[in-house]
């Protein structure tokens, strides 16, 4: 698994200990984000990352702001990106097993470094259930083709 991370000035702490985390069990990461608590523009790190993971370069995305909201927004403006913003263990799995999330958003001032560092484990440790869920999830997919299909027509007049 290859995994793109990043952060905002509010996450520089969490993504620290994400990094770590990966590191201890051995999974690929590039960091995107930034190591400076200086304020930057979340959509700057959200993009790339999202991206990133869009072109199939990383296998998933990790990004931690200040809610995860921000960033949530723009990352699901992405092809392919389905993103979830997860506030405890449950949505962290759920995300996975029935949406294949592959974009995690993580808020740092609205969680402990101890339940996001759980939310982490247990995202990255999820696999899709597949089943009635990939169903659900290749409309998504359909949803997207078709919407990016009518704006090419509508920029192409």
């Amino acid at each position: 698994m290859r995994v793109a991370i990043g952060n905002d000035h509010a996450g520089c702490g969490l993504k620290s200990a994400i990094a770590g985390y990966l590191e201890k069990k051995g999974i690929a990461y590039r960091n995107f984000g930034t190591d400076s608590g200086e304020p930057v523009d979340y959509p700057d790190i959200a993009a790339p990352v999202a991206e990133a993971v869009s072109k199939g370069r990383y296998d998933r995305g990790i990004l931690i702001c200040g809610t995860g909201i921000g960033m949530s927004m723009v990352v699901n403006k992405f092809p392919g990106i389905r993103g979830a913003v997860c506030h405890n263990i449950f949505t962290a799995k759920v995300s996975r097993s029935h949406n294949d999330a592959n974009m995690l958003l993580l808020g740092a001032r609205v969680l402990t470094r101890k339940k996001a560092m759980g939310i982490v484990k247990v995202w990255l440790g999820t696999e899709a259930e597949g089943g009635r869920h990939a169903r659900r999830v290749r409309k998504i997919t359909e949803i997207e083709r078709r919407l990016c299909k009518s704006q090419r027509v509508i920029e192409s007049k």
